[in-house]
């Protein structure tokens, strides 16, 4: 008879060292060495499913095997294990399953009883004898030969049903699957909206926390026994992990990749109203933690109950909650799935003709007073051409209503919010152009898109730059050339300016200074001239004409000691050096 390998070698198989073994005193010349192979398939390199478990080690096998007795998923129990290597959690979820119990069967008292089984294997002529007789359920002892371990796990698992996961509450079972997947995606391609990659974001329960925080005192009490610790902070995070999970298969059903700066946005939002009450507890227990804010529907919030449970004492938890959490009945619900683009700025310069034509929405009291503005003629084309939800408009600075700009026209800026197209040619912008200004109101020019950080360009101008105006004056008294020669040689003029009576519904009250640069007068009758001003931005330029009761000093009026109105105002120029100018 053969002797057997060395206990050494024994050790080797069994730790998985295959070098090791290859080095045993049979070798493949043993006459029960493939017996040796078969009764250990999973732990050959590629031979089964604990191939992939090197995730787990020896010492992760009490706790795997608490946690799954406690019904925790396969992935949660990896999660309390530490393990950080994603592709680990990416397997399907029964074959996760499986291996783990593959893994927790082969436990010490196995290894023993296999290890005396074949410490004294039969001769070669017996076994001979058996294979010609085609005897393979019976030896030539009469013992039954041992069926797979994998087998009889296969055959369990076909027989049995998924138990909803204690923990994730199915997060990390159904969820993870790709008929989930294909779902999701489903209602993406559905919204027929342009995106080159994507970001995944996912709104949990907030009663997670506390039942991963009861399943942690229950892994760190079994760990303490052993001697070692677990931080909290070192179990993997269960948004974190399922993200590993789901982004490469949403970027494999979309056809692009996971970005986490992406303006495309999927996001899903969970719930699992079973287990709604599981955090009540909290509140009469840290009641400090939990107040109303005027945005949340609910006080039990997922930062309110982490700050709660950072402060309760062990045992007042496990008095209000069980270690192990029960088992839940249901499964998580996919209470919303959502997909928004980020938004996108479309910028230009407008000229307004109309003296009759408010640059927003004229409403008083939910009245219309005028039947459309700019933002309303230039926004429908955008709004229908970026098929997008809704926008925002804002320009450098604004002109009244019956004020006009002229010359190169006031620069804006349009955020289309979650457009479903984003992307445009050339001259599909300058077609979109086209369109806007089939209007005799207004017309636009170098339209263009444009970054979100490049707004600042436009705003730095409405209180750092220069503009230019033209005004048609009155006089109460007759003039005469010379007696508006005088505005020509004032340069540099400062005056202050109380917020006009006008605009004191939407603006506070204070006293501003302003420069006028330069003025230039053009003498038009005994009664009227045309005055040119070049001003800082910011200056109420009818006020500054007839002084506004006094609230502007100094003013025209004041300057030729006599009663002074503005008949017309016009906009020349916004010396704002944006957008940039397109060459047609």
């Amino acid at each position: 008879m053969v002797a057997g390998p060395e206990p050494s070698c024994w050790d080797a198989c069994f730790r998985g060292d295959w070098n090791a073994r290859a080095r045993c005193a049979l070798g493949a010349r043993s006459s029960w060495f493939p017996r040796l192979q078969e009764r250990l398939p999973l732990l050959a390199p590629g031979g089964g499913g604990l191939s992939r478990m090197f995730a787990l080690t020896e010492k992760n096998r009490s706790i795997a095997q608490l946690l799954l007795n406690t019904g925790t998923c396969p992935r949660c129990v990896f999660r309390f294990c530490c393990v950080g290597l994603q592709a680990s959690y990416r397997h399907p979820y029964k074959d996760l399953l499986r291996e783990l119990h593959e893994f927790l069967e082969y436990d010490k008292e196995k290894e023993d009883r296999f290890c005396c089984e074949i410490a004294d294997p039969p001769c070669k002529r017996i076994r001979l004898e058996n294979m010609g007789e085609g005897a393979e359920d019976l030896n030539q002892n009469g013992a039954l030969q041992q069926t797979p371990v994998a087998d009889d796990i296969n055959v369990a698992m076909e027989n049995s049903t998924p138990k909803v996961c204690s923990v994730c509450l199915g997060i990390l079972q159904e969820f993870c699957e790709i008929d989930f997947v294909k779902k999701v995606c489903q209602k993406v391609n559905s919204a027929e909206y342009q995106f080159t990659s994507f970001v995944f974001s996912v709104s949990l329960p907030p009663q997670l926390s506390v039942r991963e925080h009861a399943a942690w005192l229950l892994v760190k009490e079994e760990m303490g026994k052993q001697g070692l610790s677990l931080a909290k902070e070192d179990i993997v995070q269960l948004k974190e992990t399922y993200k590993w999970i789901i982004h490469p298969l949403f970027s494999e059903e979309l056809g692009v990749p996971a970005n986490g700066k992406s303006l495309f946005e999927v996001s899903v939002v969970f719930s699992h109203p079973e287990t709604d009450e599981d955090c009540h507890f909290l509140a009469r227990v840290c009641p400090n933690c939990f107040k109303p804010a005027k945005n949340k529907q609910s006080v039990f919030t997922r930062m309110a109950i982490i700050k709660a449970l950072d402060k309760i004492k062990e045992e007042d938890f496990r008095e209000h909650f069980p270690c192990p959490p029960s088992s839940p009945k249901s499964i998580c619900a996919a209470l919303e799935i959502q997909c928004t683009n980020g938004a996108i700025f479309v910028a230009g310069r407008y000229n307004k003709y109309s003296r009759n034509l408010p640059q927003t929405p004229w409403i008083i009291d939910g009245e219309r007073k005028l039947e459309s503005s700019v933002e309303e003629l230039i926004s429908e084309h955008l709004m229908t051409t970026f098929k997008a939800d809704s926008f925002n408009f804002s320009s450098s600075g604004r002109e009244d209503v019956d004020v006009r700009t002229l010359g190169s026209g006031r620069p804006f800026a349009i955020e289309l919010v979650n457009p479903h197209r984003i992307h445009f040619t050339a001259m599909e912008m300058k077609e979109l152009q086209q369109k806007i200004n089939s209007s005799d109101k207004i017309k636009v020019r170098d339209l263009q898109l444009v970054t979100r950080e490049a707004i600042g360009h436009m705003k730095e101008g409405e209180e750092e730059k220069t503009k230019t105006y033209s005004a048609l004056i009155w006089t109460d008294k007759a003039i005469e050339k010379e007696d508006i020669a005088l505005l020509d040689d004032m340069k540099e003029l400062k005056i202050d300016q109380k917020t006009p009576l006008r605009v004191l519904h939407r603006r506070p009250l204070a006293v501003r200074s302003r420069v006028i640069h330069t003025m230039k007068s053009e003498y038009i009758d005994d009664h009227h001239f045309r005055l040119h001003l070049k001003t800082q931005a910011g200056t109420y330029i009818k006020e500054f004409v007839h002084g506004d009761f006094g609230r502007t000093k100094p003013n025209i009026g004041f300057l030729l000691k006599r009663t002074a109105d503005i008949l017309e105002l016009d906009v020349e120029s916004v010396d704002v050096d944006w957008p940039p100018t397109l060459n047609d």
